[in-house]
């Protein structure tokens, strides 16, 4: 195997498979290399259908070899550290590996350890995670009796940040149906400030929180777990406002510890956990140095190339751009990343092309039941304009079930994996 390529991509993911993909397509000479170190890969935006009963999540699966384009060499290894200066990756099994581009879609990783009491919460039978368990997730809602069913997410970005409310909304249609509803209080507890950036979609998503009584807190940012005693513990995080108001005698029966610290019972809890980006990045010369963004990839958010180093790029999860962490936001960010590089190979200077921050987040409300939120940079809607003639996606519709459930899979493993879209 060759030590030198053209393009070294880092991470075998969505956005890694298809930057290969598509620098193939357009190009099919040129020496690429993958480090991907798992032999599996999977479709985790229906995670949170699997974690409702309503998906299987074998079908999430693909053999990682399958995905790897033709003619795209595959190193299955560990990326552990870089030298900008020299242009080279060195890997865990002690080789090395130049280029003339460097790509890094390393994707982003559970920080378990971040959240006291979490990795011994996970453990016990009525606390679950469609980011970790998506079948555990479907076991604890099957056995959920009544109480506080309770739904938040850490101070950390996260992947899709509309998950941790999807799976609530699907949770409250399942109690429905298995008869403990009226016996349940459903809580979604955030450190944000509103149920959503994009205040179109915000004002559809408050109607099915008031339709399904759904108990909402804001600036709630969850700083530790008491799984023994089945609390859970927020510090109330509104800026230049320290004052928490709780009721004592109040349904939820959460109670004020100190001047700022809330304890909330719970009988289920579901999280997102803590999340950033992987360590070898957060090591690297790659990775933003200080500041709120420190440890994630610092590119420009328009060109995504590095901000200190030219030939290097970075998109997906691990990158520091000002949008949401999705699969539909790598889709548009990919053929910036090949333009540049291609142009770059021949003029030495960067392609026309821009990432404007489009992500979307297809925001599941109920059974049969979905919102398409599409926005970009600033919380700006960015509605496809095609799918917007025939629906209206600030509205629930079936439809966008549909798409969600059958369509998306579908585009994603025959399209978007092969550099087709």
């Amino acid at each position: 195997m060759s030590q030198h390529y053209q393009v070294l991509i880092i991470g075998g993911g969505t956005a890694g498979i298809m930057v290969a993909a598509q620098l193939k397509l357009k190009q099919s000479s040129l020496k690429i290399a993958i480090v991907e170190p798992s032999e599996k890969h999977y479709y985790q935006p229906a995670w949170t259908l699997v974690g409702a009963g309503t998906f299987d999540y074998k079908d999430t699966i693909r053999e990682e070899a399958s995905l790897i384009p033709s003619g795209v060499e595959w190193i299955k290894d560990f990326a552990q550290s870089f030298s900008a200066t020299s242009n080279t990756v060195n890997t865990k099994s002690g080789k090395s590996y130049t280029y003339d581009y460097l790509v890094l879609a390393p994707g982003i990783q559970m920080d378990i350890d971040a959240l006291p009491g979490l990795k011994e919460a996970l453990e016990k039978p009525n606390v679950c995670s469609n980011y970790l368990d998506p079948n555990k997730t479907w076991e604890v809602l099957k056995n959920f009796k009544g109480g506080n069913a309770v739904f938040t997410q850490p101070t950390t970005p996260i992947k899709c940040g509309g998950a941790p409310q999807k799976i609530m909304y699907l949770a409250d249609d399942y109690f429905r149906k298995s008869g403990v509803r009226n016996k349940s209080n459903i809580i979604y507890a955030t450190p944000g400030s509103v149920i959503f950036g994009v205040k179109v979609f915000a004002d559809t998503l408050n109607k099915v929180i008031q339709r399904k009584g759904i108990v909402t807190k804001y600036y709630y940012a969850i700083t530790k777990i008491d799984s023994d005693k089945q609390e859970v513990h927020f510090r109330y995080a509104k800026p230049g406002d320290n004052q928490c108001v709780v009721t004592e005698d109040n349904k939820i029966m959460e109670r004020i510890q100190g001047e700022s610290e809330i304890i909330m019972p719970y009988d289920m809890l579901h999280l997102a956990p803590p999340q950033s980006a992987p360590d070898f990045i957060k090591n690297s010369e790659f990775a933003v140095a200080e500041g709120p963004s420190k440890g994630w990839i610092d590119v420009n958010k328009f060109t995504l190339q590095h901000n200190k180093f030219k030939n290097v790029f970075g998109l997906g999860d691990a990158a520091n751009l000002p949008t949401a962490k999705t699969g539909a936001a790598i889709r548009k960010q990919v053929p910036v990343v090949v333009d540049n590089i291609l142009t770059m190979m021949t003029t030495n200077k960067l392609g026309q092309q821009i990432y404007e921050g489009y992500s979307s987040c297809p925001i599941v409300t109920g059974y049969g039941k979905m919102v398409l939120a599409e926005f970009k940079y600033d919380n700006v809607r960015d509605s496809d304009p095609l799918i917007s003639k025939f629906v209206d996606t600030t509205k629930e519709s079936w439809s966008m079930w549909i798409l969600k459930k059958y369509g998306l899979p579908y585009l994603y493993w025959n399209k978007m994996m092969k550099g087709k879209m």
